[in-house]
């Protein structure tokens, strides 16, 4: 009796998850979430991607990819989220919030979800410049600044 209420427990949380999670998806040169576009992007290279505004075209955000010129060793690699309107560069090595390796728009898909599970991106496309502040104090590793050249 127990292994079924456990069961069933699983099945309502998955469902409450699915139910709950949003598709980000980046489909020519537009952010959709949910079907609706709510940003811009273009695609500079492989490691460099901005995003702009749906409101005025402005660029709200630049993520860039930094090999810290050490293409062979992955170790000291980290991206910077520079939020262009708000003035506030973030430089973190936590990878892993939007790697995906094979597939350099899948990961800016995650990146746009993980914004908006922070809250610094609204559903509408709009930063959050508290939540911007609460975002650069919990993730920034300030990099530059601590690395000797």
């Amino acid at each position: 009796m127990t292994a079924k209420k456990l069961l069933i427990f699983f099945l309502l949380t998955i469902s409450f998850h699915l139910y709950f999670s949003q598709e980000a998806i980046i489909k020519d040169d537009k952010v959709l979430l949910d079907g609706k576009q709510i940003l811009k992007v273009e695609k500079i290279n492989i490691s460099q991607y901005s995003f702009f505004s749906m409101k005025d075209d402005e660029e709200i955000l630049l993520y860039r990819y930094m090999d810290n010129e050490t293409p062979k060793y992955v170790n000291d690699d980290y991206f910077i989220l520079n939020f262009l309107t708000e003035k506030v560069k973030i430089e973190s090595t936590d990878i892993a919030k939007i790697a995906n390796f094979m597939n350099s728009r899948k990961g800016m898909e995650k990146l746009i979800r993980w914004l908006i599970k922070e809250r610094v991106l609204s559903h509408d496309g709009e930063l959050n410049s508290e939540r911007v502040a609460i975002f650069k104090e919990k993730y920034d590793e300030n990099i530059t600044e601590r690395t000797f050249r």
